[in-house]
């Protein structure tokens, strides 16, 4: 999470409020625009009622204040403006705390699509809607506290779980359709398409086979994993995750389904 970035991110006032451009708020009303009609029908329910619940402009960038004011009456959360990559301790501490780091900064229409860092959009479009939920907000929180505690090698295994869950999970509960409520696909326009489509491949939610998984950031992924319902959620907060850990460490890592990256297309 500390590597080198070309983005700059923004310093709030003394109110906590960010001057942006008319030009950065121009991206933002392409962005919203562009992903909120992929929506209905492929966000989960959850993610749609936080959305509602969020009401943030369409025209321009979110102030943090405003989204802090709908998450703290919801669930107890705020945000936390950050630079644009933040250490793996420090995005655990904020979520210990019920603070959720947002970079203050927007995407360039050269990385209109795609980009590896994640810009304010994807964080509060991504992310933001299901903090109003409460087993969202409390697994952040768990996942948060477990990270914190955590061994620089264990880190790299709890990286797993919340790219599986948080980024890029998904949610099908029994004669309904697949739905989405990872940030990372919610996003992302191609990924939201890609996702539902027939060709990735889905399994069932399984903790250690989570927790073993290889992914790559650069890359639409080759595999989801899929939970019943956004409950579900408080469950695996109550499983003993760190126990897991230490198995999927004893087992190591499944065969990457996808190129090494110096050999991908």
């Amino acid at each position: 999470m500390t590597t080198a970035t070309k983005y700059i991110a923004h310093q709030a006032d003394a109110q906590g409020y960010i001057d942006y451009s008319e030009h950065e708020n121009q991206l933002w009303q392409q962005l919203y625009q562009r992903q909120v009609t992929n929506m209905p029908g492929r966000a989960c329910p959850a993610y749609l009622q936080g959305l509602d619940a969020l009401a943030m402009s369409v025209d321009r960038i979110p102030q943090l204040p405003e989204i802090d004011k709908v998450l703290l009456e919801a669930t107890g959360w705020k945000t936390a403006a950050v630079p644009a990559l933040i250490s793996f301790g420090r995005f655990f501490e904020l979520l210990a705390n019920k603070a959720f780091p947002v970079a203050t900064f927007i995407r360039t229409k050269e990385e209109f699509d795609y980009l590896q860092e994640p810009d304010i959009f994807h964080e509060i479009f991504g992310h933001c809607p299901l903090l109003t939920n409460p087993s969202f907000a409390r697994f952040s929180h768990m996942y948060g506290q477990l990270g914190l505690a955590a061994t620089k090698e264990q880190r790299v295994f709890l990286a797993r779980l919340y790219w599986f869950t948080i980024e890029f999970g998904l949610v099908q509960a029994k004669d309904e359709p697949l739905q989405i409520y990872g940030g990372g696909i919610l996003s992302s326009p191609g990924e939201t398409m890609y996702a539902l489509s027939d060709k990735p491949e889905r399994r069932p939610f399984d903790l250690l086979d989570v927790l073993r998984t290889p992914y790559r950031i650069d890359i639409m992924q080759p595999i989801y994993y899929v939970i019943e319902n956004i409950d579900y959620l408080d469950e695996i907060a109550r499983m003993d995750i760190m126990s897991m850990v230490k198995k999927a460490q004893q087992l190591g890592m499944f065969e990457p389904k996808f190129s090494p990256k110096n050999q991908a297309s």
